[in-house]
Parts: structure tokens; C-alpha cells; sequence
């Protein structure tokens, strides 16, 4: 980012070590936590296993142990339940994988995670996002059994600086600093994987948005700054809060990062050399919601002793007093007695709209805004070596009535040059025009595939000159051409792509192309299991066939993303660019 100096991302630095202790930290907390509890005067035995966030885990457990001790049964038939410990995001890619599906941030599932009969993740975004990608895992949330806000913390003295407490801050506010500043360092841990993080982007990332109308790029400055220092877990991000009260340690140590209520009052439970302000912001974000997922295709008994369950931590005092001690509210938002909430922290943080019976409602957070945030921030965060094909044939004429009557070429550019924005200049990007009798197969190299560092004035350069042509060319040869270019220079520990820009109109069926069989018996001779290479489409307009293009990237590897309106595009552009999160080998 202009003006500042970027740092390695955390991502990229040391995820090897943090991924091991991350797999180290879940099974040990599943073995201190676990534990299967039967109650006396009742036969047999109805078996449940829970898999709850680690923060709220003792809690449950010591409640579930009560509940189970005073003679819990189903029909007469004894419960036993067994708690563990468990990160969401290693429970979210045992649930996927057993769907067939991927969860962006999720990936492989780890060794010792098994799926669970009741899941209690720490926010309703992972049941959202599941829902997204497997509609056919049809679990059942009963409710929320406890709350805590998401806050923007910040060390007391750059808090104090800023102007806190007297001054209200706003998100416009933070946003300015992390853009602009060259001497504050925002952080986050990897939204994807952490729904804390998630929440946070959430509202910086509207803020950014509107404030794009007066200072065009502040979108693009936000997520590049935050992807400086992105953490693979919660608490490295916490080691990199300032260790001291000089100068010296605040301008080394994070400014800012959005953390959950409980992250704050168990940092500052510990003493540490600098404490955290939490900023309750107006709007408030998405908060952690703690849902109660009961899984599908339980037996009766398992349902209903999930249930029983569910009322008794939902309606229990002695959890509640749990909860407090462990920093986190009750769903109902309020702060009880034993609750070492932060300073300024409100005494009841409102439930969702249509919350009833004392319990927050189902979060609100639009499904689509998760998808856009996730997708900019794989856009950013994601290595990438990658031959951009934009389709200048005659069709890219048509004018688009929703986008003014620019033309589906304009509305195709317009996206490429504000994904390019995003674009850290590690990526590896190469630029190639097709449209008749423009160049040998109908495809002409506008910028070779190279370092961002040295093209990316080339590539907005070429952009900018791109005018569809007086004819249309062969799709499908330049598809296979393009494949061959990228992984004849195919590069390890990158996504290697070619991403296509059309609108697909009669595809395979140009003069001189060559036939679909014939494209996918090429593709599927020339695909190396050690040289993998996807093949992404970005369909414009409404006469796109989706069909033979889907047997493409079935091939390759890949998807078809398609906007049917064309003033769209940007929105699905960046969807395609969040698909590169595998096959780096």
C-alpha cells in the first residue's frame, strides 16, 4: 500500500508451526473437556456427542455434567453426554467434507475431528455459510445459548489518542487510520477461518465502501493492510499487541483488531503491559451468537436428549453464572453479576430484530455480504499465477440497459481494472485478447504472465486499450491454448489459473474452432496431477451456455460464474477470483 512499508503476511510466514500447534491445541482441549456423564435409575443409554467452542466449552460441560448427575433420560433410557472441546472452523471442515463440498479457510479436516451430534460453533455464520455450500445438510438450530458482542479493540493509549473515551469514534474513523496512516498497524486473524475476523471485515469493509465515493481505493487500501498482518490463529494475533507503554512498543505492537468481547476480558484478566479498549460501535457488529445446531438424521432419542439439552442451558442459571466467568453473556445480551466487562462496555447489548423469549435472534448478516467479503479477501490474500482471456469479439458490443447502456465490454473492463486494484504484487499476471484475426488462433498476447511488481502498469495499461473487434473467434482453441501457456510456465506453491472473460455467445461454433469432445479429450490428455491448472469462467450477459462450459472446468478443475446482468460483474468477478484457494501443491 502506498505510503506504508507491507509486511510478510502471517499467513504466508510460519503457518507450517501454527498449524501444528493448532492441531495440538484442539486435541488437548478435546481431552481435558470431554467427558461422558449417565444418571442412576434408568436403563440402557442414549449416547450424545457435543462439539462446542472452546471458550464456552467448560461451561457447557460442567452444566451438561449436572443435568446428566440429576437423572437425565429419554423414555426412561439413560443419557450419556460427551463434550469436547472444538474449533469451529475444524468442525465446519469435517461437516463439508462429509458433504462433498468446500468451505473456504476450512480446509482438510483434522485427525482426531469427528462430526457431532450437537454442534455449538461461536457464531451463526459457519450454520450460514455451510447452508451456502451443502443446502442438503439440513441440521436444526434451536437457538443461541450465549452472546458476546464483537468489538474493535485497541491498546488503551492509541485508544486514547484517537480520542476514546470522550470522543466518539466510528468506523469511518479507523477506517482513515488503517488506509492512510504509515505508522498504525491493524490486524486480523483470518476471517475465513475465524468469525470474530469475519464480523469485523463485515463493517470496516462497508465503511470502506461508501467512503470509495470520496477516496476511491480505500476498499482495495483496507483489505491489502489488514492482509499485512493477518494471524492463522487468535492467539498470535494477541502476541502482537504492544509489550510495553513507550513509543517505541505502541508503534511496533497492533493498533487495532476486531476480537469478541470475551477475547478482551480474558486479555486484560491476564495484567498485561498494555491494556485493551474495547469500542462499541454504532452499528453494532455481527455479534458471536453461540447456535445450537442439532445435526440431521439423529435417532429420536439423540433429538430429543439434544433438545433437553438445549433447555437446560438455555433456561439455567447456574450456566449463565458460568458464562460470566468465562467473559461471555447470555444470549439475551445483558451483563450479570461476575461479567468483568470492559470499560464503556453497555449493560445490555440489544438481541438481533425479531428476537423473542429473552434469546438473540438468528444473526442477521447477509448471506451474499459474506460471500462478497470472503471473496475480496481470497482476492488479496491468495498467491496466484494467473493468464487473465478477455473476449473482445463483436457481441462484446451489446449494451447493458442496467449499466447505462455500456457495453458488456466496458462493464467487463471496469471490473478487471478494480480487481487488479486488489491484486498484492506477488500475484503473477498475464493479459491475452481473442477475437478474429487478431493473432495466430485468434488470440494475441497483450502482457506476458510475470510479477506484478513490474506489469502492473502494463496490464492497466492494456486494459485500457482493449476495443472488441469486427468478428468473432474460437473459444474453445483459445481455452486450450491459454491452459497450455499456463502450465507449460506452471509455478509450485501458487494457484495457477486461466480466468476467461466472455459472454459465450455460440460458443464452439466459430469458423476454425475446434469442437468440444475435441477440447475436453486435449484437456484431459494434458492435465498433470503434479502440474494442476484451473480453468475459471466469468460469464457476462444472458447468452451464456453454461453447460459446455461447466464440462470444461469439470475437467480442469475450476467453476462457471455468471452474470446474467452484466452490471453485476464486479460482484461475481471476485466471487470467481475467492475459487483460488486450492491445487498450489
Amino acid at each position: 500500500m502506498t505510503g506504508r512499508h507491507r509486511r510478510r503476511s502471517r499467513l504466508r510466514a510460519g503457518t507450517a508451526v501454527l498449524a501444528t500447534l493448532a492441531v495440538v491445541a484442539v486435541v488437548a482441549g478435546a481431552r481435558i473437556v470431554a467427558g461422558q456423564f449417565g444418571g442412576g435409575g434408568c436403563s440402557g443409554q442414549v449416547r450424545l456427542s457435543v462439539a462446542v467452542a472452546p471458550e464456552i466449552a467448560t461451561a457447557v460441560q460442567q452444566s451438561a455434567a449436572e443435568w446428566v448427575a440429576g437423572k437425565a433420560a429419554v423414555d426412561g433410557t439413560c443419557v450419556a453426554v460427551d463434550v469436547r472441546a472444538a474449533d469451529p472452523a475444524d468442525v465446519a471442515a469435517v461437516l463439508s467434507a462429509g458433504q462433498k463440498v468446500s468451505l473456504a479457510g476450512a480446509g482438510a479436516p483434522r485427525a482426531g475431528v469427528t462430526p457431532p451430534d450437537v454442534w455449538v460453533p461461536d457464531a451463526r455464520t459457519w450454520l450460514q455459510r455451510l447452508r451456502a455450500a451443502a443446502p442438503q445438510l439440513a441440521f436444526t438450530d434451536e437457538g443461541s445459548v450465549a452472546m458476546s458482542p464483537v468489538v474493535m479493540a485497541m491498546p488503551e493509549p492509541v485508544a486514547k489518542r484517537l480520542g476514546w473515551p470522550k470522543q466518539k469514534l466510528g468506523y469511518a474513523d479507523l477506517v482513515a487510520q488503517i488506509t492512510t496512516s504509515t505508522n498504525f498497524r491493524a490486524g486480523t486473524v483470518d476471517p475465513t477461518r475465524d468469525a470474530a475476523a469475519l464480523s469485523g471485515l463485515l463493517v470496516l469493509s462497508g465503511s470502506a465502501t461508501t467512503l470509495d465515493q470520496r477516496r476511491p481505493g480505500t476498499s482495495n487500501g483496507l483489505l491489502r493492510a489488514l492482509a499485512t498482518d493477518t494471524s492463522v490463529l487468535r492467539d498470535d494475533l494477541m502476541a502482537q499487541l504492544p509489550q510495553g507503554s513507550d513509543a517505541g512498543s505502541l508503534a511496533a505492537g497492533l493498533g487495532l483488531a476486531a476480537m469478541s468481547e470475551s477475547d478482551v476480558v480474558r486479555y486484560n484478566a491476564a495484567t498485561p503491559p498494555v491494556g485493551l479498549a474495547a469500542l462499541y460501535l454504532d452499528p453494532a457488529a455481527t455479534p458471536l451468537d453461540y447456535p445450537f445446531a442439532v445435526m440431521p438424521e439423529l435417532g429420536r432419542p439423540q433429538a430429543e436428549a439434544a433438545h433437553q439439552l438445549y433447555d437446560v442451558l438455555s433456561g439455567s442459571a447456574g450456566f449463565r453464572g458460568r458464562l460470566a466467568a468465562a467473559g461471555v453473556r447470555p444470549p439475551d445480551g445483558s451483563a450479570p453479576a461476575g461479567l468483568k466487562a470492559p470499560a464503556g462496555a453497555p449493560s445490555r447489548v440489544g438481541p438481533s430484530p425479531g428476537a423473542g423469549s429473552g434469546e438473540a435472534a438468528a444473526a442477521t448478516t447477509d448471506g451474499a455480504a459474506i460471500d462478497r467479503a470472503l471473496a475480496g479477501w481470497s482476492a488479496v490474500v491468495a498467491p496466484a499465477r494467473i493468464l487473465a482471456i478477455v473476449d473482445a469479439s463483436q457481441s462484446m458490443r451489446t449494451p447493458v440497459p442496467t449499466a447505462r447502456n455500456a457495453t458488456r465490454m466496458q462493464v467487463t473492463l471496469a471490473a478487471a481494472r478494480s480487481g487488479l486494484g486488489l491484486f498484492s504484487d506477488d500475484w503473477q499476471v498475464g493479459l491475452w485478447l481473442f477475437a478474429a484475426g487478431v493473432g495466430t488462433g485468434n488470440h494475441r498476447e497483450l502482457v506476458p504472465i510475470g510479477p506484478l511488481t513490474d506489469k502492473r502498469a502494463d496490464v492497466a495499461r492494456a486494459l485500457g486499450g482493449i476495443q472488441p473487434a469486427g468478428g468473432d473467434a474460437g473459444l474453445y482453441r483459445t481455452i486450450l491454448d491459454g491452459y497450455r501457456e499456463v502450465q507449460e510456465g506452471w509455478q509450485a506453491g501458487r494457484v495457477n489459473s486461466v480466468l476467461l472473460l466472455t459472454d459465450g455467445a455460440d460458443a464452439g461454433q466459430k469458423a476454425g474452432d475446434i469442437k468440444l469432445d475435441e477440447l475436453l479429450a486435449e484437456l484431459d490428455a494434458a492435465k498433470s496431477v503434479d502440474r494442476p491448472v484451473q480453468v475459471i469462467v466469468v460469464g457476462v450477459g444472458d447468452a451464456v451456455d453454461r453447460s459446455p462450459l461447466e464440462q470444461i472446468t469439470r475437467q480442469t478443475g475450476g467453476g462457471v460464474f455468471i452474470a446474467e446482468d452484466p452490471a453485476q460483474i464486479g460482484a461475481v468477478f471476485l466471487e470467481a477470483l475467492s475459487l483460488r484457494t486450492s491445487t498450489t501443491r
